[in-house]
This record gives C-alpha cells, structure tokens and sequence, in this order.
C-alpha cells in the first residue's frame, strides 16, 4: 500500500509539474502580446517610463479613436490598409493553396523524371531571404509597371508560400494509403470523385496547416511590402505602422493600437480553422 501511494504522489507531483512547466511556457509565450495591448490603453508617459510600470493607472481608448477616425495625432487611413491587407493575404493564400494542392499530390502520388531534384530545388527556394529579393522584385515590377498594385503584391506571396505548402501537403498525402482510392474506384467512383471524398478529406490537416501559414505570411510581412507599395491604394497593414512614425518621434501607443487590430482577424482565422483541424485528424481515421 505505502508503494502505491508513493506511486500515486509520484505522479501527481509530476502532474502539478508539468501544468506548472505549461503555465510557465504559456506567460512567457503571451507576455509580449498582453503588453502590446496594455500599450495601447496607457498613457505614453508610462510607456517611455524607467523602470517600466507593469500596472497601469489608467486606461483608455483614445489611441483607437483616433486611430479610427482618421483625426488628430496618429490617424491612418486603417479602413484601407485593412482592405488592402485583406485583398492580398486571401487571394495570395487560395492561390497558393490550389498549386500546393496540385503539386503536393503530384509528388505524393506520382513518379516522374527528375522528381527528386524539382522538390529539392522548390525546398532551396525557402533559404532565400526575402528581403534579399526586394530590389530584384522593385526593379522588375517598376520597369513592367505592376509596381504599387495589389497584383505585385499577390504574385510575390503566392512565390513565397508555394514550396512550403507543396512540402506540408505532400507530406500529409504520403500518410494516406493508396488503397483507399483503388477502392473507391473500384465501388465506382471516378478518380476525381476519389480524390475530393476519399483522400481531400483525410489530408484536410494539412491542407487547413498550409492555408494558416500562407495566410498569417501574408498578412504579417512587411520587408517586401515596404519596398513593393506606395500609396495609400496599396499599402498594407505592416506598412501602416510607419504612419506612425515621424522625424523625432514614435508614436508608441498608436503603434500598438494599430498592432492589436493586425492581431486579431489572425487569432480570430486560427481560431476557427483549429476546430476544423482536430475534427479533421479524427474524421475518417483509418486503422491499421
């Protein structure tokens, strides 16, 4: 009996442990994002204050007014950059999920010359810095006049997530047994009515992971935008944040109101699609 209570303490302090240890990681994983929002309520004296005041005294919503507004000190256009953000990040992301998706499976699936060199070669395009691409990018774009538009915008984002989501979708096509479609076609099915009921379904996960990664790249870069857009037409919301910004000073509580208004449409979009993750990985599970 006294082992297993041992046994039993044993393991609730490694219970208390490990939620400890997650609570720990959880603070520290959030902790810059609850300050940014604190930044955004507080008064700019607290914010350049030394130490830093971790409480605040006051809270408002002045920063959001004006940012809203368009009036006074640090209002920016954030209806259009919100459009402008939008427009680019969604198209860029169907784009890219639609090549990922055919040429994920093409490499799942089927055997062709110089296969292994054609993945190998989408794969070191990821080592490629992207801001290292902005001037090629400027000068091309400028000199066939798709420079400051929504389309150079979108051509440049499709570029930079088609590898990675080629990678992830194929990967999540290999875990799919063939066998499956050789039997829905044998009950009938078509080989494209196989592919959408039978294996899209079960490499939902992937297809949902590449989507979020596709999307947040494109809404959250900014090296490339900066060099790319120009007018209020085009810019998007990274951008936005050097409105802000002036010869001899920062606007810091604007800068951080504009901030939690880029964050939230991307924990609202990862949100949802995690619900349809899980159920995915537990939809049509194939046991061996």
């Amino acid at each position: 009996m006294d082992t297993n209570a041992s046994h039993r303490l044993r393991r609730r302090l490694l219970k208390v442990a490990h939620l400890a240890g997650l609570f720990l990681a959880m603070l520290v994983i959030c902790l810059p994002g609850l300050w940014i929002v604190l930044s955004s309520l507080r008064p700019t004296v607290e914010i350049m204050a030394k130490p830093p005041v971790w409480i605040p005294e006051t809270l408002s919503l002045d920063a959001y007014r004006a940012m809203f507004s368009g009036a006074g000190q640090g209002g920016v256009p954030v209806w259009d950059y919100f459009r402008n953000s939008l427009i680019v990040s969604v198209t860029s992301t169907v784009i890219a999920l639609a090549i990922g998706l055919s040429g994920g499976y093409a490499f799942a699936r089927y055997r062709f010359k110089a296969k292994s060199a054609i993945f190998l070669g989408f794969m070191l395009t990821r080592a490629v810095p992207g801001i290292a691409l902005s001037l090629p990018l400027f000068m091309l774009y400028a000199r066939t006049g798709i420079i400051d538009t929504h389309f150079s915008l979108i051509l440049t984002y499709v570029a930079l997530n088609v590898p990675f989501t080629i990678w992830l979708i194929d990967g999540f096509f290999r875990q799919v047994p063939k066998d499956l479609a050789e039997a829905a076609q044998i009950d009938g099915c078509t080989p494209w009515q196989a592919f959408w009921q039978v294996e899209f379904p079960l490499a939902g996960p992937g297809i949902a992971s590449a989507g979020i990664f596709a999307f947040l790249t494109s809404w959250n870069e900014y090296a490339l935008a900066s060099q790319i857009t120009r007018s209020v037409n085009s810019k998007t919301l990274p951008v936005g944040l050097l409105d802000y910004t002036a010869e001899f000073t920062i606007d810091w509580r604007g800068m951080c109101a504009l901030a939690v208004v880029m964050i939230v449409p991307a924990l609202t979009l990862t949100f949802i699609i995690q619900k349809h993750l899980v159920s995915g990985l537990t939809f049509g599970a194939v046991k061996g």
